[in-house]
């Protein structure tokens, strides 16, 4: 039975790594990178019941908090992006540097 979590975490953080590496859109890249810490989180719990302990709902806890905080960072600097360069590709980034 925890195979079956633990499979669909990895298929889960394989599909976030595709939507990372094969998207241009910033917005769709932070739901990839979203996806994957859910798949991590999925794996943290299941790897902690087949375990027996807690250990793993705390850090999936933990993660969960650090997510939303990164969430609400990253949706502001997607606002800010859309605002002064009018698009949301991933190239706009090189622009920041200077």
């Amino acid at each position: 039975m925890i195979a079956n979590y633990l499979s669909l975490s990895v298929i889960l953080f394989c599909f976030g790594l595709l939507g990372v590496i094969s998207r241009r859109n910033v917005f769709t890249v932070f739901m990839s990178i979203e996806l994957m810490l859910n798949a991590a989180n999925l794996a943290f719990v299941a790897l902690s019941r087949l375990h027996e302990n807690m250990d793993g709902h705390v850090l999936a806890l933990m993660v969960m908090a650090v997510a939303a905080a990164e969430a609400a960072l990253a949706l502001a600097v997607v606002i800010l992006l859309h605002k002064h360069k009018g698009n949301l590709d991933t190239n706009v980034f090189s622009l920041l540097r200077g």
